[in-house]
Formats: structure tokens, C-alpha cells, sequence
């Protein structure tokens, strides 16, 4: 635990938006007298969600998906916003329906994620899912995404391609190890 106390928001104001995003600049007042001013975009405040799906003969369900910001396809867990009236819960099974088709009649919750927390005002909530049942749902995918099976006993084989490098998915994948051997899942 840190023994500094928060700064001082002296304040506050929008600088720039999007559709998306607000860019917001913090003026602060640090304990020792500094005064600096702080910029973080400020999403709509209600969170993500990622999910990691695991079949019945365990295997993992993952997405290949275009990401604007590398401008090449990336592969990752399925995932988006929550909605406004919705759980975290609620939400990870909506999009594992839009995304793989597919809904869980177990949902599980592995970590919660600050996204980036320097500058970014955003977290996620990651589930691991489990007794899946076909269910679609109509996503806003601008394309039909890749579904891509991975077999559990390959993890370590995931993490050396070159289109799995979405640190909020490798992060995840990691704490998914741990808990499988805490549940003491078996990879077959």
C-alpha cells in the first residue's frame, strides 16, 4: 500500500471527444505542493467483459478479430462493453452469444482488469465459461469473425504466435492456467 495520499483534483475539463472516448484533463495537486496537469480518457464508465470458453472436450474458444490499432488480425477471447442496464454477467454471456454462437450455463468470474489505469478509466471483468449451449445472438461485427479452437494441453503453444499479443488476453490466459489447476481441471 502506498503511504502517499491521493493528489488534490483541482480540475477537471473535456478537451476532446469522440464517439467512443473523452479526453479529459486533470489538474492535480500533489501532497508535497506539485501541481501537475494529467490527461486520461474517460469511457462510458460501465466496463468490459472477456470471456474464456471452454468446450466439453476442452478446447478454447478464441476469435480472430481486425484490430484497427495494429491494422492486422488479432487473435483474443471473446469481449466488449457492458451494456446500460446490465450486469458484468449478463454481459459476458450476451457476447459469447454474438460472438461463438454459443451461451453458458456456467459463468465464472476469474479477475477483474484495469485497462491501462495511467491514462485509461476503464476495467474488465473476465469469466471463464463452461456447459455451453448453441445460442446466436446478432452481434455489430462488421464481419463474421474466425472461431479458432485451441486445445487446453497446447497453452504454451499460443502464447509464441505472433497474433496473440493483446496483453489483456494474455493476462487472462495466464490466470486461466492458475485457476485450472487450482479447480484441478484436467487438460486432456
Amino acid at each position: 500500500m502506498s503511504k502517499h495520499h491521493p493528489p488534490r483534483v483541482l480540475d477537471t475539463n473535456i478537451v476532446a471527444e469522440s464517439r467512443f472516448f473523452k479526453i479529459e484533463a486533470l489538474h492535480l495537486e500533489f501532497s508535497n505542493g506539485e501541481t501537475r496537469i494529467y490527461e486520461r480518457l474517460v469511457g462510458a464508465g460501465r466496463g468490459a467483459v472477456m470471456v474464456l470458453p471452454i468446450t466439453e472436450d476442452n478446447q478454447l474458444l478464441l476469435i480472430s478479430e481486425y484490430a484497427a490499432g495494429t491494422e492486422r488480425y488479432e487473435l483474443g477471447f471473446v469481449k466488449g462493453l457492458i451494456d446500460s442496464g446490465e450486469t458484468p454477467l449478463q454481459a459476458a454471456n450476451r457476447e459469447l452469444q454474438e460472438e461463438v454462437g454459443l451461451k453458458a450455463q456456467d459463468l465464472q468470474l476469474l479477475t477483474e482488469l484495469s485497462v491501462a489505469p495511467g491514462y485509461f478509466s476503464s476495467h474488465m471483468s473476465v469469466f471463464v465459461a463452461h456447459d455451453l449451449l448453441p445460442s446466436v445472438l446478432e452481434g455489430d461485427e462488421p464481419e463474421p469473425l474466425e472461431i479458432i479452437k485451441w486445445p487446453l494441453n497446447d497453452i504454451e503453444a499460443l502464447y509464441t504466435r505472433k497474433d496473440f499479443s493483446e496483453a489483456r488476453s494474455v493476462a487472462s490466459l495466464l490466470l486461466l492456467e492458475k485457476w485450472l489447476k487450482q479447480n484441478k481441471v484436467r487438460k486432456k
